[in-house]
């Protein structure tokens, strides 16, 4: 049943006169103090928060002073009563409410400065199950809501960034704050403990394999407010929400320009592909335009996976992203400069390479320190009218796949070798998809399109416009294998890829007409290969 309110109008100015602080980051906290007592502000605090304080020469009470009761439980148990929740909760225009403070001596608190127990950062950084329970706030977040639902006189701070605002604030209104203020304040303030409670409920569905429970939850912190979204009249910002898997949103950006909505939706879909590489086998380049690969290739060097890349594509190269599977040496970046591009991102890069790309001031350079995981699990979210879907990322492997011949001619070794390149490539590639390769590069790519067979061809035209690119005379498909995310259910889209002039075929099989399909490749002597994994991506 709802609680009937007793409307009774919030005031604007509310006088600070005790400010409860209890904070697990500690950053800013002795300027904000010494702020507030300065203000003519009491300071009552918690623990480790009033200990400093005090050990910097301010006037603190210690919560169990106004309580009278200690902390027990090994600080479990320390705000969880009602002299600091009358506090915060205190209607102070309501008689009924002055009436029982009054009663049980509880003082109003005009202030609560709380963040929380550092729960994600212990999760990020491999904390054992019990370390990572113990890291669930219990007291912040009560404090947290209770202060930000009273908002009408409390003003709730669960962010060193806010400090400066805050002493600014009372500054400007004689040691008041307005209303405004504090509601602005509230709203951050339950958007914190959604994102925080987001991410506990997420930890228990993983560690306890909980594939879809019944709510679920996610949250983030706002890294970027972005001019735009994908189109100019959009509104976008970036938000993150502590996962430390490497990627654009963990990435150290070294120079350039502030991202895009589209940059960093492509920077993500080039470095989740270029992570299907394994650094110390080989070097690997991805060129990535609009969420799709136009060109990727290994190679000795990354200058020589770069060119073999740009050759699949040099027109829709020009404004892409780059993502590499190593350090960005300057021979590589020597080349990348050459073309017009966006973003690069690395797992790292040396100074003469960062150098060299600092002279277009404009192109971002962008450090992870790492590789994704593509083995590696995890959930992802899309919105839809009303709702999210949610989905285990696509964390299969070619290299662990059971691959099955099944056709009269088995693939050679290089062929092999180029299917499984091309499988690795097709994954990161928009539905329907298909992929033709040669000597371990991309050498067409048909993406997006509703009909598998016009992917197909997409994919040979392309190749023949790489090859005229190139001032060769024969396509580059000639010779070629191709890949395809999802079964061929006639044999057309077989016939295409044979007609464009490729040897051997890898894709998922599965269809009601494989037999067809089989049949087809064996009368055209092409080797065909079963994955038994479909690789979908919309």
């Amino acid at each position: 049943m709802a609680v009937a309110s007793k409307n009774i109008p919030a005031p604007d100015l509310v006088k600070a006169r005790r400010a409860l602080l209890s904070v697990s980051d500690k950053s800013g906290l002795i300027e904000l103090a010494r702020a507030l007592d300065a203000a003519g502000v009491e300071l009552v605090s918690t623990g480790g928060t009033a200990k400093a304080i005090a050990q910097a020469g301010i006037a603190v009470k210690d919560v169990s002073d106004i309580t009278g009761f200690p902390e027990i439980m090994d600080g479990r148990v320390k705000t969880l009563h009602p002299t600091v929740h009358g506090g915060l909760l205190a209607i102070r225009d309501d008689a009924e409410h002055r009436e029982a403070m009054e009663t049980h001596g509880i003082g109003a608190i005009d202030i609560a400065v709380i963040n929380l127990y550092p729960f994600e950062e212990v999760r990020a950084g491999g904390g054992d199950y019990a370390s990572i329970v113990e890291n669930i706030d219990i007291g912040g977040p009560a404090m947290v809501r209770a202060s930000a639902k009273n908002h009408a006189y409390v003003a709730i701070v669960t962010d060193p960034a806010d400090y400066a605002c805050l002493t600014e604030t009372l500054s400007q209104n004689d040691g008041a704050t307005p209303y405004r203020f504090r509601q602005e304040l509230a709203a951050k303030a339950y958007a914190r403990t959604a994102a925080y409670d987001a991410a506990i409920s997420g930890w228990f569905a993983e560690a306890l394999d909980i594939e879809a429970p019944t709510w679920r939850a996610f949250g983030g912190r706002l890294e970027n407010v972005m001019r735009y979204g994908e189109n100019p009249h959009q509104k976008a910002g970036f938000y993150v929400n502590g996962d430390r898997r490497p990627g654009v949103a963990t990435a150290r950006q070294l120079q350039g320009k502030q991202l895009s909505y589209n940059n960093v939706n492509d920077t993500d879909a080039a470095f989740e592909l270029v992570g299907e590489f394994d650094a110390g086998r080989t070097a690997a380049v991805a060129i990535i335009k609009h969420a799709n690969p136009c060109g990727v290739a290994e190679g000795a060097t990354l200058k020589d996976a770069y060119l073999k890349a740009l050759a699949c594509d040099p027109v829709s190269a020009f404004g892409g992203i780059v993502a590499l599977n190593r350090l960005l040496d300057a021979e590589a970046a020597e080349e990348i400069v050459k073309t017009f591009t966006e973003v690069i991102i690395a797992p790292d890069a040396s100074p003469e390479a960062a150098e060299i790309v600092a002279a277009k001031k404009n192109l971002r350079l962008l450090v992870t320190g790492g590789l994704p995981d593509p083995r590696a699990g995890g959930m992802m979210a899309k919105s839809v009218a009303g709702g999210l879907l949610v989905q285990s990322r696509d964390n299969a492997v070619v290299d662990d796949l059971d691959l099955k011949v099944v056709t009269k001619r088995a693939p050679t070794d290089a062929e092999m070798a180029d299917l499984r390149f091309a499988f690795r490539v097709a994954k990161h590639v928009k539905s329907n998809a298909i992929v033709y390769a040669k000597k371990l590069a991309t050498v067409g790519i048909g993406a997006g399109q509703m009909s598998r067979v016009d992917s197909s061809r997409i994919a040979a035209r392309k190749a023949l416009d790489a090859t005229e690119a190139g001032g060769l005379t024969e396509s580059l498909a000639k010779g070629s294998v191709v890949a395809s995310d999802a079964f061929f259910p006639f044999a057309d889209g077989l016939l295409a890829a044979v007609e464009a002039g490729a040897t051997a075929v890898i894709q998922p099989g599965g269809s009601m007409r494989d037999d067809g399909v089989v049949k087809a490749a064996d009368e055209h002597g092409i080797a065909m290969v079963f994955t038994g994994v479909r690789h979908f991506r919309h």
